[in-house]
């Protein structure tokens, strides 16, 4: 019986494939051993009721054999062995193509072939070897951040298949059906990070038309481009392309590469300073020169150095000693002579 079973099989297996076999197989197996075990087992058989052998084959076939109904002819357990052999060869079927199904899925979404099933996440759009990675781990620094990461074809599978929070889309960045498929439309934040400003641009009118309420980051080569970027997306912030770790700031602080433009500008409306604390009979904590500086200056104190080194925002408990350097942020640099006062 197996191997007229196994022969069956073979012939089978050319004319039925996927999911239909292991169905076609059990089916077989059902009504074949069903007919056998009617002509096996004595007349009035209870197993061979309608409402009882159902129960028998699934328990038999799956190999539990719960013992409540059982063949009482060396005939009849023939018929049972015949159902273990099937049973056996249709879980094994049933498997492989589970397995088979799990693969293939899995290969789809490593190649970046499959809609992404996100919601609220961030969609990094472009990749470069090296420098995506690092702007990937800074932006995986918040804990429950996903990521779409998007790159062209050329780029075959999931550059980061051991980063759980990554997820891949592989396609050209410009088309609509990429924006589908990353999510666009239900992303928090895209970071466009092109391989030139005039792809950055393009990729930036393709989001814009998929959402045009997402918080959109871009790197360019040339700040000059910003005004075209902004003429897409009026509320785009624009991160110039060889500082990298601004656009995992920005896409995680919306507003944020403003405050380090007005920084970093001479002449904006928040520069930074710095100042040698002078000699004086005492010596204050950090808070209190933080509430001296805010409240006759309207300045704010940023961090302090020491010969222990540089604290940014310390504790206000935090000694400063006499020759330690405050650094701060006013309109203009402070009066020294003003300063003495506060010592």
């Amino acid at each position: 019986m197996p191997f007229f079973l196994l022969r069956l099989l073979r012939t089978v297996r050319v004319r039925l494939h996927g999911w239909r076999l292991p169905l076609a197989v059990a089916l077989l197996v059902f009504l074949t051993s069903w007919g056998l075990m009617a002509l096996a087992e004595p007349a009035g058989s209870e197993i061979v009721a309608p409402d009882t052998y159902w129960w028998y084959f699934v328990v038999t076939a799956a190999t539990v054999g719960y013992g409540d109904v059982f063949p009482v002819s060396l005939a009849g357990r023939a018929v049972g062995t015949f159902v273990v052999v099937g049973g056996i060869v249709t879980l094994t079927l049933l498997f492989t193509e589970l397995a088979t199904a799990l693969q293939t899925v899995r290969g789809r979404r490593l190649r970046g072939v499959v809609a992404l099933d996100l919601r609220d996440h961030v969609v990094v759009l472009g990749y470069t070897p090296g420098r995506t990675e690092r702007i990937v781990a800074e932006l995986c620094v918040e804990p429950g951040t996903r990521i779409a990461l998007c790159a062209h074809d050329d780029v075959p599978v999931n550059p980061m298949p051991e980063q759980q929070q990554v997820s891949f889309v592989r396609g050209d960045l410009t088309r609509a059906e990429v924006m589908v498929r990353a999510g666009v439309d239900r992303a928090r934040t895209v970071v466009v990070d092109g391989r030139d400003d005039n792809e950055t641009l393009a990729i930036a009118v393709a989001v814009d038309h998929a959402n045009p309420r997402v918080h959109l980051v871009a790197a360019v080569r040339d700040l000059g481009r910003r005004e075209s970027l902004r003429y897409v997306n009026a509320a785009v912030q624009v991160v110039q392309w060889h500082m990298p770790f601004l656009l995992s700031e920005e896409a995680a602080d919306p507003g944020l590469t403003q405050v380090y433009n007005e920084l970093m500008t001479a002449g904006g409306h928040g520069n930074t300073y710095s100042l040698q604390v002078p000699p004086g009979p005492a010596t204050r904590s950090y808070g209190d020169w933080q509430t001296a500086f805010g409240r006759d200056f309207g300045a704010t104190l940023l961090a302090l150095r020491t010969d222990d080194g540089l604290v940014v925002s310390p504790r206000w408990d935090t000694p400063v000693p006499e020759g330690a350097t405050l650094y701060y942020v006013a309109d203009e640099r402070l009066d020294p002579a003003r300063l003495t006062a506060l010592r």
